[in-house]
């Protein structure tokens, strides 16, 4: 069954997003934040990702249609599991940067 495999995908990508936020708190709280990448850039990464994975998930089910010898069943289901999980983490974030934006914008100063 796949679905370990998917988990294991989904758990990298978001290793990589928290890393990526770490070295973002690490440069704002140590030195200037030309140390690390900056939170646009990591956004551009995370969405570059969801891209690539959706392409591939595409790629696999046309050349299941199109009767590929490359394409099984199974590779298609993983595929398109892979996009489900890259958007679901891209969605999560995105919900708690609004959060987060409406918590700020409800600062008094």
């Amino acid at each position: 069954m796949a679905t370990p495999v998917i988990a294991a995908n989904a758990y990298a990508q978001a290793a990589k997003i928290a890393d990526a936020a770490a070295s973002i708190n690490k440069a704002a709280g140590v030195g200037s934040a030309t140390e690390g990448p900056s939170f646009g850039a990591v956004l551009k990464d995370a969405l570059a990702e969801v891209h690539a994975t959706g392409a591939k998930s595409d790629a696999q089910a046309r050349n299941m249609v199109a009767g590929s010898n490359k394409a099984n069943i199974i590779d298609v289901v993983t595929a398109v599991a892979e996009t489900e999980t890259a958007i679901n983490t891209l969605v999560s974030v995105r919900d708690r940067v609004v959060a987060s934006y409406q918590q700020i914008m409800q600062m008094t100063i």
